[in-house]
């Protein structure tokens, strides 16, 4: 691969990996095996008291002494496609495998022959009674066996045998039961909120780093509500992690991360390294991640049963954070609402009459702030529920409908890849440049047949992207056919760079345009320099 073409691969990688927040889903159906008796599950209570007081130095070793009894090291053996996209950002889950397992994230390099693998992990009990464990779903996901070890597990002793009950690939999380109940009530975690939690608070983490089991490890919260593409359980799905400074490594991944009063509040799950994770030479560099216990919490119940339930309407969202200045142009006062970059051409937006372009601004009668609160809506709406939603459009407001329905992952996933772009056509030289970093040439109307372009629009077709350019921030891909700036329809060259050039710096173009291999259109916000 050449150094251009490379530098363009990488570039529009990670241009796409911080654009679109995605298409609001549900997760994959995961059925109790039959063998499991359908005990109820018995969740922590949860403890909201404020944290105050001081730390002494029996602090964190009572922290220790109390709650290690109910963190279990585990053991995962199976077969695994080759490692997948995320090789490409230096971080990783802290899962402690072979062969190159990564634990189920999305992606992959195009390699379906799958290898054996083993790995090791972290959990923890939440139900001594029935025998119930929480860890992350990439520490069990393709695992044909799963050996628990408590705490007082000998090494030489086989550990206990344990089964998937239910698993949730957005909050990366899996509960577990053990085959046979245990015959004595094993020791439970407490549930502390993690709503509460800010940077510099201390905790502690927990958990079977290189299979060092009930190893102990302490710092502090170094940033909540982080949001990192590069961390997504899901291709183009954001979740909000803990940040800390507690040394978490390979094998630590499903374990508790407590507050000064022992009580988990987060879920451990990722670090960046700059080792290579491929031959597990990778460590701490004390930046972790967790998940916080409240967003597992919500799911703990639907766990259980083996399904979890998602709305979704079948919308792309632009994720660049929106300034007073692309609000103004958008026809708006003030920043809110979620930019709709793109629709499925099968899904309930579509139906509803919901166009790439709209910001959507109301849904079932609740102002929407951002796309983090749209998303928490539709998820938390049940399928089959027709909701009212406002739209502003071109600068002015617009009421619709949208019946909400459930998506699996698979189903998700075959759309981020048709959004990834694969499979563009080639388009001939580029002889016009833009100020945003892409160049454009006429559109034929040979071109546009063939390329399917809707009414016989359009006004230039983009032959090349400058990698990090406003362009290929923005997803602009070579073979797109431009058809509006600003909302205003363009049909010639000289159209679409006038309108480009008239964008002054720190302000947004707009375009819509038509995307040949997939024949459909996109929204797509450029911010210029």
């Amino acid at each position: 691969m050449s150094t251009r073409k490379s530098s363009f691969f990488y570039g529009t990688l990670i241009a796409l990996s911080s654009l679109v927040v995605g298409m609001v889903l549900a997760s994959r159906l995961e059925l109790t095996p039959a063998s499991f008796a359908r005990t109820n599950l018995n969740v922590p209570a949860v403890n909201s008291a404020p944290i105050n007081g001081a730390i002494d130095a029996t602090t964190f070793r009572t922290i220790a002494h109390d709650q290690s009894p109910a963190v279990v090291s585990i053991s995962v053996s199976g077969k695994k496609a080759a490692p997948d996209v995320s090789d490409f950002f230096g971080f990783q889950l802290p899962f402690g495998g072979q062969n190159g397992r990564r634990g189920g994230r999305g992606g992959g390099n195009g390699n379906s022959n799958e290898q054996p693998f083993h790995g090791a992990g972290s959990g923890f009990v939440i139900d001594g009674k029935a025998g119930y464990i929480l860890t992350n779903n990439h520490v069990v996901e393709d695992a044909d066996d799963i050996t628990v070890m408590l705490s007082n597990t000998k090494f030489e002793d086989d550990g206990l045998k344990a089964k998937v009950v239910g698993r949730d690939k957005l909050t990366d999380s899996a509960l577990l039961q053990l085959v046979e109940p245990p015959k004595k009530a094993l020791p439970e975690v407490k549930f502390g909120d993690s709503a509460q939690i800010a940077a510099g608070d201390w905790v502690m983490a927990i958990g079977n780093p290189f299979q060092f089991s009930n190893t102990v490890t302490v710092g502090v919260v170094s940033a909540v509500g982080r949001v990192d593409p590069r961390l997504a359980p899901v291709p183009q799905r954001s979740l909000e992690y803990i940040q800390t400074d507690a040394a978490i490594n390979p094998g630590n991944s499903g374990g508790p991360l407590l507050n000064v009063r022992g009580e988990v509040i987060g879920i451990n799950t990722a670090i960046i390294s700059n080792g290579n994770e491929m031959t597990g030479s990778g460590g701490n560099i004390g930046i972790g991640f967790a998940v916080p216990i409240d967003t597992v919490r919500d799911v703990l119940p639907q766990l259980r049963s083996g399904h979890v339930v998602r709305g979704r309407i079948g919308v792309a969202l632009d994720s660049h954070p929106m300034s007073l200045e692309q609000a103004n142009d958008l026809g708006m006062s003030s920043v809110m609402g979620a930019v709709v970059t793109s629709v499925d051409a099968n899904g309930p937006a579509k139906t509803a009459g919901i166009r790439p372009g709209d910001v959507i601004v109301d849904y079932n009668g609740k102002t929407v702030k951002d796309n983090e609160d749209l998303v928490s809506m539709v998820t938390h709406t049940t399928p089959g529920t027709t909701v009212p939603l406002k739209v502003m459009r071109a600068g002015k407001a617009q009421s619709l409908s949208v019946k909400v329905e459930e998506l699996n992952l698979d189903t998700e996933a075959a759309i981020v890849t048709r959004a990834s772009g694969r499979g563009r056509p080639a388009v001939p030289e580029p002889p016009r440049e833009t100020g945003f970093g892409m160049t454009v040439e006429p559109l034929t109307g040979n071109m546009s047949r063939q390329a399917g372009v809707p009414s016989a629009k359009g006004g230039a077709v983009v032959t090349d992207v400058t990698p990090l350019s406003p362009a290929a921030r923005g997803l602009v891909q070579p073979g797109d056919i431009i058809l509006s700036v600003n909302d205003k329809e363009v049909s010639t060259v000289s159209d679409v760079t006038k309108a480009l050039d008239a964008v002054q710096a720190g302000h947004t173009a707009r375009l819509h345009v038509w995307r040949p291999d997939e024949k459909d259109e996109y929204y797509l916000t450029l911010r210029k320099r």
